[in-house]
């Protein structure tokens, strides 16, 4: 049985006008939305579907193990080319810079679901959560006290100003790629504009409202095995379409570990992935649930 987090009344007045959605802002978020739709003239092909499925995967990976295990937490180790490799392939899902995602979602862990939080969805709604704090003017910037970690890599100060080159730099390589197939495979019906339209600006959008539900539906519907302070909880499916972060109760209780699925039954494919990277050498040092995770915690407020 699924337990639910308590609706709680969005009070206007708790949005102040730097809360507003501002369209103008959110030129790149709405116009990807927009370019997707484009689709629709393109057609498709299995060429331009298998493009959509390994740009939305590998993208997300550099979400999951890049932005979130890796730079926000810790929660491994790794060499500093591979280190600016998850950068890129992280701000390539088109969700901003490494020290602004990471600061924001520090912040967030500090104060997760309470008024200083920056989408909670008790107190804001679920599409403040969910979409509508990255709309709005509020956190264009991000508080630079967050990340010293990290803004000691120059190259990573680099990569946080110019993001947008690395989104850029997936949708070349597509529509090279597409025109490619249009001169030497004619019979696929694969074109450039398919594998644009379908590999980077459906991908993204997907990207987009996946990860998404990590902050709106992990923090109103699920389980909760830990009685955290804020309102994180289990999800299975949130965990199947994001490569294991909707175990995001795990995850709140102890953030450090790089494992988000505690059992075997907790499907968690980033960890299984780096388990892979691990043996090669590419990472190390991945931190593991303490003991007491095992443990069954009584009392867990629903």
């Amino acid at each position: 049985m699924i337990e639910t987090a308590a609706r709680q009344h969005v009070d206007p007045d708790s949005l102040t006008p730097a809360d507003r959605i501002d369209f103008l802002r959110s030129y790149a978020f709405v116009g990807m939305h927009i370019l997707a739709l484009g689709t629709l003239f393109t057609g498709v092909s299995v060429a331009a579907l298998i493009a959509l499925l390994v740009t939305f995967w590998v993208r997300l990976f550099g979400i999951t193990a890049g932005y979130h295990r890796y730079f926000a937490h810790r929660s491994f180790r790794t060499s500093r080319p591979f280190q600016f490799a998850l950068a890129w392939l992280g701000a390539s899902a088109g969700q901003n810079g490494p020290l602004w995602w990471v600061s924001h979602h520090r912040l967030h862990h500090r104060h997760a679901d309470t008024e200083d939080d920056i989408h909670p969805p008790g107190l804001k709604g679920f599409w403040w959560a969910h979409a509508g704090w990255i709309m709005s003017r509020r956190y264009d910037g991000y508080d630079t006290s967050l990340v010293r970690d990290l803004r000691r890599f120059p190259e990573l100060r680099l990569l946080d100003r110019l993001h947008m080159l690395a989104p850029l730099s997936v949708g070349v390589v597509l529509f090279g790629v597409g025109w490619c197939f249009e001169a030497a495979f004619p019979g696929l019906g694969t074109t450039r504009w398919q594998m644009l339209g379908w590999g980077l600006f459906v991908s993204t959008v997907l990207l987009y409202h996946v990860t998404f539900l990590v902050n709106s539906v992990t923090h109103m519907w699920g389980r909760r095995r830990y009685a955290t302070k804020d309102h994180s909880r289990n999800n299975w499916w949130v965990a199947l379409l994001t490569l294991g972060e909707g175990w995001h109760n795990n995850h709140h209780r102890y953030p450090s570990s790089e494992r988000q699925g505690f059992y075997w039954w907790e499907v968690d494919v980033t960890h299984y992935v780096l388990k892979g990277l691990e043996k090669v050498g590419l990472v190390w040092d991945l931190r593991v649930p303490p003991a007491r995770a095992y443990r069954k915690e009584r009392g867990a407020p629903s």
